[in-house]
């Protein structure tokens, strides 16, 4: 019973702590330095990635510190 509720905890604290996801795709650069273009499509080929978004906090300066 104990390792169901700890299971339990540990599910909806992961769903709780999930972290927002951006797909961010790049083209793909060769050798030479130019676009690869897909043969198929004859568009520019893509590296996609999945990249966490974190919230940027608004703070205040404190106040005594020295630069």
């Amino acid at each position: 019973m104990k390792k169901l509720i700890a299971i339990a905890m540990m599910c909806i604290a992961s769903v709780a702590m999930a972290a927002e996801t951006k797909k961010v795709c790049i083209d793909k650069i060769g050798k030479d330095g130019k676009v690869v273009i897909d043969k198929k499509t004859n568009k520019p080929e893509q590296e996609c990635k999945e990249m966490k978004v974190h919230k940027k906090l608004e703070g205040t300066e404190v106040p005594g510190q020295k630069k």
